[in-house]
Parts: structure tokens; sequence; C-alpha cells
């Protein structure tokens, strides 16, 4: 698909390649038009995701596509089977152009990575005529890079970054960029390679392209070879596992919620937010997914970054820890996420502003991590090494915290901005926390007052019950999304998911009937009603895919198979041309939000293997 008359290509209509630092999206008309170069956070260079005109890009199609001469170009995209090397192909009256892309990866925990970025294009049948464009614009579109020749390459140098571009075709530069025109032939490759920070002049990048090639196809191979999974879907997980893996950054063990920012909940909306961070609950049950493939390397890795956050003392939200041990999100290094800033040079995907850099919700209160963070702990202490004496006192030390503090208003799991509610969710995961830590003490022999949790437990469990279950939400009754409000919210479907009741539980059932009448369309499902209960924004939103894979996983455990099993067909349907889902699905059934997320593709994960393990 080209892009349409504003230059805006869909959200769906991309691909993503990394290298375990960071990520770029490739469009399916050859461009790469989202790149933040070094790490996942950092200030992009090719940002025409969120403004065609001023974004800057790396394109490279047809003549005939891209120049508007005539002719017709049908585009396809799939990836290297069981690795995340992209493949563009484009089919034209002249000929077909396969374009490979890839971040190149040779081997894990390299002390000697070297960033990267490799475009090869061959041609597979006839002759096209091809125009390669290469537009840096660092620090998000408000610089113009010097550009000088370098070596065998060229050279686009920002003030915090440097680029090294080498090509076995011979580029010309002009105005702060470098292009060519050049012809395919069938049997030939050329290659573009770009560098980040490199050392030294760069040199002649065509002797070691098939070494990269080959390298980073084996490595991606030989990690999803340690994949448990043998069930009915395994094309669809394994995608997403291999997704998962793209957004952990290796050298400290972090895993982001999506590699983008910016990219709007709403076309046209305000809900544009920065999502390139490390998002406790977001981890926590990434690792969760992983686990439960058998990949316990990246759950060790991540272990080790969160017990160095759990560890900290000043690590919280406040200097008087009134709002917590613990952050709600973290940089990849661990330090503050800085607040938001507006980009307001760039125009916004589709108009869609502001775009924010930075993000506001890093302050807030979110009681549920907790139990998320414990959970997730607890896991690895049971399938993994064990959580060793500093670790087990320091999770002591935050149950202490969250005993004195877990009756209080939070801002909860949806980071709302109309200010803080007795959130139901939120009760629920610090249920899970205090009850995790009983699990873990009894299992291990670990010290801890467990008289002193059971009956912290017991409180929260009986007030739940009591005061988030609301009987008169029709048709017979609800559990509600926060005390004293009767409105629904698809958080509460992980009840039996985290063991607070039953799947067959009257109540839950009856809330499970109460959300697929009230927020479910089609098996998408909406998390809340943001009309019934407003949170603080303006405009509205898609449907969130990781609720609705949440409920096919809740139909499941309440014995509803079949149902489940047309859900996840339908929801297979919502994924892009290569498995991958953005945060949202509007109901026409376009991508909304920051692409692709790791929330629905671990809950992707989730439903797929409980619903084999129910069909048997």
């Amino acid at each position: 698909m080209i892009p349409d008359a504003d230059g805006y290509l869909p959200i769906a209509e991309h691909g993503i390649i990394g290298d375990l630092r960071t990520a770029a999206l490739v469009g399916t008309d050859g461009t790469v038009d989202w790149f933040c170069p070094g790490r996942f956070d950092a200030p992009s260079v090719f940002a025409s995701l969120l403004d065609p005109d001023r974004g800057g890009h790396w394109s490279l199609a047809p003549a005939t596509d891209r120049d508007g001469a005539t002719g017709t170009v049908t585009q396809q995209q799939f990836y290297y089977p069981d690795s995340t090397v992209l493949i563009t192909r484009f089919l034209t009256s002249d000929g077909i152009v396969e374009v490979q892309d890839f971040l190149a990866l040779l081997r894990p925990h390299d002390p000697q990575h070297r960033q990267r970025l490799v475009r090869r294009v061959t041609g597979v049948r006839g002759s096209v005529p091809m125009t390669v464009h290469v537009v840096p614009r660092p620090g998000y579109a408000r610089e113009l890079p010097e550009v000088t020749e370098a070596g065998a390459g060229i050279r686009f140098t920002g003030s915090h970054v440097t680029l090294d571009l080498t090509s076995t075709v011979p580029l010309a530069v002009t105005d702060h960029a470098a292009g060519a025109g050049f012809e395919t032939r069938e049997g030939r490759t050329e290659i573009f390679v770009l560098e980040v920070d490199g050392d030294g002049e760069p040199g002649p990048c065509d002797d070691a392209a098939d070494g990269l090639f080959e390298g980073t196809v084996a490595f991606w191979q030989e990690w999803l070879s340690h994949s448990s999974y043998t069930g009915r879907w395994r094309e669809r997980v394994h995608r997403s596992a291999l997704t998962l893996k793209l957004l952990t950054h290796e050298p400290t063990g972090a895993v982001v919620a999506s590699p983008t920012m910016g990219l709007p909940e709403q076309l046209g909306g305000e809900r544009n937010w920065d999502y390139r961070y490390v998002w406790m609950r977001d981890a926590a049950f990434t690792l969760y997914a992983l686990l439960r493939l058998g990949f316990t390397e990246e759950a060790r890795a991540f272990i080790g970054w969160l017990t160095r956050r759990i560890g900290d003392p000043a690590g919280g939200t406040g200097t008087d820890g009134e709002d917590g041990p613990l952050r709600v999100m973290y940089t990849i290094d661990g330090d503050e996420v800085p607040g938001e800033t507006e980009l307001d040079h760039l125009a916004g995907y589709r108009g869609s502003r502001p775009v924010l850099c930075g993000n506001g919700a890093a302050g807030q209160l979110q009681l549920d991590i907790y139990g998320e963070i414990v959970d997730s702990v607890y896991l690895y202490d049971k399938y993994g090494e064990g959580v060793g004496h500093c670790d087990w006192m320091n999770l002591c030390r935050i149950l202490d915290w969250l005993r004195e503090h877990w009756d209080r208003a939070d801002e909860g799991i949806w980071e709302t901005r109309a200010g803080r509610q007795h959130h139901v969710f939120s009760r629920l995961m610090c249920w899970v926390a205090v009850e995790r830590m009983i699990r873990m003490a009894r299992r291990r022999g670990l010290p801890g007052d467990i008289a002193a949790w059971t009956a912290t437990r017991d409180e929260i469990y009986h007030q739940i019950q009591d005061r988030g279950w609301d009987p008169d939400v029709a048709p017979r009754g609800s559990f509600v999304q926060r005390y004293g409000s009767r409105t629904l919210d698809a958080s509460v479907l992980l009840m039996p998911m985290v063991k607070f009741c039953v799947p067959t539980d009257p109540r839950f059932l009856a809330t499970l009937d109460a959300i697929n009448d009230d927020l479910v369309v089609d098996t998408l499902v909406f998390r809340y009603d943001v009309q019934d209960a407003p949170d603080g924004l303006d405009g509205g939103e898609g449907t969130f895919s990781m609720c609705s894979f949440w409920n096919v996983e809740a139909m499941t455990r309440a014995g509803r198979s079949e149902q489940a099993r047309i859900a996840l067909e339908k929801m297979f349907s919502y994924g892009n041309h290569l498995g991958l889902y953005a945060e949202e699905i509007g109901l026409t059934g376009e991508q909304l939000g920051n692409f692709p997320q790791a929330f629905t593709h671990l809950s992707l994960i989730s439903s797929a293997i409980n619903l084999d393990r129910a069909l048997g």
C-alpha cells in the first residue's frame, strides 16, 4: 500500500526489526519511517511516521511508485522464517524486487556489538528502476545533520549521533540528505548499511553483508528453537514471542512497553503517549508470558533489573515514601522517566496532536503494580532459579509498605487523569501481592509474619467482595471499576487468572456476561466506557486488544471453550499482515495506538496456551 495523499501509511502497514537495543519500523512502501538510534528512548532520526514532511525517513522503492511515473506496483511483506528479518517485495510489470531489512545481531550479549541497519535489495525477475532517499533528521527532527563524505561512505553528524552510510550504489549528497537512482537486475543484490556511532571511517559494505544476514537469521532461529510451545497456533504465538523479545533491552534486562511514541488511540485525538519505557506492570506480565514458553534467560535478566529497583530505597515516587517504594515506570537504565514535553514542530500522525515525549503518568500512584511485580517474582521463584536472601528482605520491606497503604485511592491500571479513585483492580492486585508472598514464604520456609500477612489478605478479599460487587448491574450483578460506581471495567476479567476466584464462581460468570453485553463488539473489548467514567481526557479511543485476549482466556477458564475459540480466531483476523498488533483496534478494524505493543502480544500468548490446554 502506498501512503495516502497526506503521506501517512496506516499503522498496520508496518513491520518491526530490532537488535535488542532499539527497533525500527519499515512500511510496506519500503520506507523506514521510525528509528531511534542507539536505544529505544533515544531521540529519533527517522520520524516520518509522525510527520512525513519534517520527520526524516529512509525510502527505498521502485521509481514507478515513488517518482510518479506510470506503472503498477504490488507490495508484499513477510518475515524470513522464525526470525525478525523483514522482507518487502515489489512486483511490477518490469520485474520483482525484494528488500531484506534487519538490524544486525550476531551473538547474544556481544560487548563488541555494532548497531547496523542493513537493507539488501535483490532483483528476483527482470529489471526494475529504483530510488533511495536517506533523510535523517536527528533530535526528533529538530536538527539538520551535517553531511560529509567519509571513507567509503557518507557521514551524517548531529549534535548527539553520527550515522555512517555505505552502499554498493553510488550516492549523491543533496540538502542534508543522500540519494540515488539505480536499477536492479535478476540475481544481483545491492547493499545499504547505516551504522550508528561507528569507530573510524566507514569501509566497503558488500563484503560483510551476507555474513550479517546469515548471522542475524541464525541468531533468531536459535533463540526461537528453545520455545516449548507446540500447540495449534504456533505461528501466531511464536511471532508474538519474537515481538516480545524485540522489546527487551539486552544490556540491562529491561522490557519496554512499545518502541514508538505519539501514535493516537483516536485519530485526531489527544491520547498520544510515549511508550518507550519500562512499565512495571507490562514488564512483569511479559516475564510471565516468556516463562510460559520456556524462555528463562529473559526472565532471569528482567528479575535482575527488577531486583535492582526493589533494592533501591530511593527508587520510589516520593522522598517521604508516601507514594510508594517503587515507581510506575522507569527508563531502560532504571532512572526516573522524564515528564511530558510537547514536540510542537511535528504534525502528529494524521494530525493527532500533541506529540508527546516523556510520560506524565510516571508520577502516578498505581497500586496494582505491586501485585504484578510480586507475582512475577513468585513465578520466577517457582520455575526459575529462586529468590535470594537480600531480594526476599527487600520484598518484605515493600510488603510492609503495601500493608499500610493498600486502602488508598489511586490512578489505577488505566492511568486516568481525573483524580484518584478506589479502583477494584488495584485492590485485586494488592491481594495478589500479599497472597503470593504468603505462598513463597510457606513453600520455601522463608521468614515473614504470615499471620499478619494473612489478616491483610483476608481484609482485602472481603472488601472487594463487599464493595467491588454491585448486585444491581444487569443482568445478574457484576464486579465494577471502582467503589461507589456501576461502571464496568475489563480489567476484572483477570480475577480467575490471578486465583482470586474460581472461573465458575457465579459472581465472576455474571461479571463475564455483563462485560460481554456492554463492552464487547464482535470479540473486540473496550476497557471501559469513557462516557460513563470520564478519565480526564477529551475524546474516545478504540477497543483494547489486550482486553480482547483477556476475554478469550476468561471464557476458556469458564468452560466456554468453543466460544473462546471463535473469539480467538476473530482476534487473529484483526492482526496485521505480519501478525502484529498495536495497542488498540478501531471498530472498522484499523490499528490504533503505539505499535507493536508488548501487552497485546503477551496476552495473545497466554490466551492461546490456555485455550490449547482446554481443547486438549
